[in-house]
């Protein structure tokens, strides 16, 4: 059983800033009338959305382009019991601007698969929320 005061919610900021703590976070999305999650790497662009680099022609991006999603990541150390977790809702869609798209190139994530028609997908940050577990734990 935890303490009333172990685990708190976060404000938009602590997320943000969590989350540009960490490499790698998951899209949560619907598959054929059914949720799926997806492990991928990604960055915080300057307007706080996310932004993922994949292959064109993926399940995800004809999944996500055009729908609202979400994204989590976390960090927890289990030997304390602490750790914090974010969630960002918001819509999706690939970056199709040129000027974007050269700009993203340069400063956004690189993926982590071998792409040969790379493109970036942004997720907007239209809800952001998260929790932080503080380890303490109190045995009953």
């Amino acid at each position: 059983m935890f303490q009333d005061d172990a685990s708190r919610a976060l404000d938009r900021q602590e997320c943000l800033h969590l989350l540009g703590k960490v490499p790698v976070g998951r899209v949560v999305y619907t598959r054929q009338a059914l949720a799926a999650v997806l492990p991928v790497n990604f960055s915080l662009d300057t307007d706080a959305s996310v932004v993922l680099c994949t292959s064109a022609a993926s399940d995800l991006v004809l999944a996500i382009d055009g729908a609202v999603v979400a994204f989590e990541a976390d960090e927890f150390t289990a030997a304390t019991h602490s750790g914090w977790s974010v969630v960002v809702t918001g819509r999706a869609t690939v970056v199709t601007d040129p000027a974007e798209h050269e700009r993203l190139t340069l400063t956004g994530p690189d993926s982590w698969m071998p792409l040969q028609d790379g493109v970036f997908v942004r997720i907007e940050s239209e809800v952001v929320t998260g929790r932080e577990l503080k380890g303490t734990r109190v045995m009953h």
